[in-house]
């Protein structure tokens, strides 16, 4: 067991039920992660207007506010937004479809075990931590993508994305030239061959476009090849 210390990753768990909160929250200290706990979707956005923690366990049925518009507002914060990983009820598929379109890392069908809870979480962070060389910034006409620092700026001007657009950007940019199909992207980027519904790697595309080229209907760095995949062009 590793007891968690300041420099530990944090975790926000939001749940409704005090039984799911506390036994989360007690695995992932033990994993030796900061744990903190909301009981709703309001408490949970007060608790990120300051520093947002590395990720938050995020319950879709939550009273009032739910899941869902509480991941949109998380992204739309100012600052870096967190890794998020969505509790769904077992069986709703339309709802792990809607949530991992709108820019969720990973999601877990309740009931589920606490231990595999943790484990998809260490697999989020370590997709979003760089670590060694590989964290070296990339530069492309303008564009600076410091994957070390998660933070991306065009012609001087930082531009916010949500955590699952820099994972992509970052790993089209750092594989640059090379072309991948949409069920690639979604094994190597978003570590889910379970999911088969990949339209949300082009919805995906469609906003890095609108952030990052100087004409998004005639994209000079994130290419299209017509009936293979995309590319990130040098």
């Amino acid at each position: 067991m590793t007891s968690p210390s300041a420099e530990s990753p944090s975790v926000l768990v939001v749940d409704d039920e005090p039984t799911i909160r506390e036994v989360v929250a007690r695995y992932l200290e033990r994993a030796g992660y900061r744990a903190s706990l909301a009981p709703d979707g309001p408490q949970a956005i007060a608790m990120c207007a300051g520093v947002c923690p590395d990720l938050v366990v995020l319950d879709i049925m939550l009273p009032g506010l739910d899941g869902l518009e509480v991941m949109h507002r998380l992204r739309e914060r100012h600052g870096p937004a967190p890794a998020v990983i969505l509790l769904t009820a077992k069986g709703e598929e339309s709802d792990r479809i809607i949530g991992l379109r709108r820019g969720a890392d990973d999601y877990i069908a309740k009931p589920f075990s606490p231990g595999e809870l943790v484990a998809r979480v260490q697999a989020v962070l370590r997709r979003t931590v760089p670590q060694g060389p590989a964290a070296a910034p990339l530069e492309f006409e303008g564009i600076s993508i410091d994957r070390a620092a998660r933070t991306l700026t065009v012609s001087g001007e930082a531009v916010a994305l949500t955590q699952r657009e820099f994972d992509l950007l970052a790993f089209l940019a750092g594989n640059p030239g090379q072309v991948f199909s949409r069920d690639q992207l979604m094994q190597l980027v978003w570590q889910c061959a379970y999911y088969s519904d990949s339209s949300t790697v082009t919805v995906h595309i469609r906003r890095l476009r609108a952030k990052i080229e100087p004409n998004p209907d005639s994209p000079r760095f994130i290419q299209t090849v017509w009936g293979v995949g995309y590319r990130f062009a040098q």
